[in-house]
């Protein structure tokens, strides 16, 4: 039964600790690829879900406001262990990326300048490429089964790429797939103004500002650029829009969640304690937000109207990896070098069925190996 804890229950939180503490560490690349590790892991390799399985909780991760990524490794540590296993996935995923962005604060603090990745990336971005690209690829036949949900992707990665509003093309999406003429009204909660312009850093001003973000941001962490430059440099003054980049750009090359971003602001603001408090409220509501939606996905799956939405919605999704794996690709391949890096993991992946965060891991080498020769970078 849903949530229920077996004899083995100890067991099945060690393997969940070790499983996202090493994707935690190695899962480069943003929350597509993420999702795409995820999928290598625990459908593929281990085969704790079906393929339709990970698509509802990657969908129910996607409608609700916060990290995305992080949400669905609750979600499955929900769904594999009950709630001992929510809080266990959750915490073993993010610990890493705020273990590590921490540590690159301190250096920022310290020496004035953030350190350069360009290597890394030189060799991780192809083959996450070549990770995503195959999780699509393996996900496709599940969600895109029917004419009608063939017909919404197709149109759902027409909008993405015109620049819609990934909710508003998911609930779209689900909606279209109801065959309803309208969906349900939905409701906003604003959230007050948690202090003025040029108000003294607080801790508890802190957190407030990073769970209020977590509470109204949709979509990707990218998305959180926009979020951090409008409170903290606009609203606060807290900070310079030097100061946001350079702190987007340390959750961009951490692995992990971008969201880890949070905890190098904190950092900057209020010292070790203030890491600790953005931490905390920039994650604490996706931990809430899962917690409150999980235990309805079962009786979402034994309502026609709602099974037929949530086809929809994971349409809508495969969709959204897709245009990301293309935004992705402008990036990653721009030269030999990382053309044949992500070649060279497509075909580790396809045909010798290589772990997916290992392969990540090789790429950054290769990277090292390109910039150190001078062919790639």
């Amino acid at each position: 039964m849903l949530g229920s804890m077996s004899s083995g229950a100890s067991t099945e939180l060690r393997s969940l600790a070790a499983l996202f503490l090493r994707l935690g560490a190695t899962s480069f690349g943003g929350p597509a690829a993420h999702v795409a590790l995820m999928h290598d892991e625990v459908v593929r390799r281990r085969g704790w879900l079906g393929e339709r399985e990970f698509l509802d909780l990657l969908s129910a991760a996607n409608l609700i406001p916060g990290p995305n990524s992080t949400e669905l490794a609750i979600h499955i540590g929900y769904r594999r262990a009950g709630w001992p296993g929510l809080l266990v996935a959750g915490l073993c995923f993010l610990l890493p990326a705020v273990v590590i962005t921490a540590g690159l604060a301190w250096a920022y603090v310290a020496y004035g300048e953030r350190p350069t990745a360009q290597w890394l990336l030189a060799g991780v971005k192809p083959a996450v490429l070549a990770v995503v690209v195959l999780a699509i690829a393996r996900l496709w036949p599940v969600a895109l089964a029917t004419q009608r949900t063939r017909v919404l992707a197709a149109a759902a990665v027409v909008a993405l790429w015109l620049g819609a509003h990934e909710l508003a093309v998911l609930a779209g999406c689900g909606v279209l797939a109801m065959g309803w003429p309208s969906g349900r009204a939905a409701a906003l909660v604003l959230v007050p103004a948690a202090a003025a312009v040029g108000a003294q850093v607080t801790l508890a001003g802190l957190f407030w500002v990073f769970f209020r973000i977590c509470c109204t941001l949709f979509g990707s962490g990218y998305v959180l650029l926009a979020f951090l430059r409008s409170e903290l440099v606009v609203r606060l003054g807290w900070l310079t829009e030097a100061q946001v980049v350079d702190a987007v750009a340390m959750g961009q090359v951490t692995p992990g969640p971008v969201f880890s971003t949070a905890t190098f602001v904190g950092y900057l603001l209020a010292g070790p304690a203030g890491a600790v408090v953005a931490t905390a409220g920039i994650f604490a509501p996706a931990f809430l937000f899962v917690a409150v939606s999980g235990p309805w996905l079962e009786r979402v799956r034994r309502s026609p109207g709602a099974m037929a939405a949530l086809d929809g919605v994971n349409a809508a999704s495969l969709a959204l990896m897709l245009v990301v794996s293309c935004q992705l690709a402008g990036s990653a391949v721009v030269d030999g070098w990382s053309a044949a890096i992500a070649g060279v993991a497509t075909v580790a992946l396809w045909r010798w069925r290589c772990n997916g965060s290992w392969l990540v891991v090789g790429g950054g080498a290769l990277g090292w190996l390109g910039c150190w020769l001078g062919v790639a970078g």
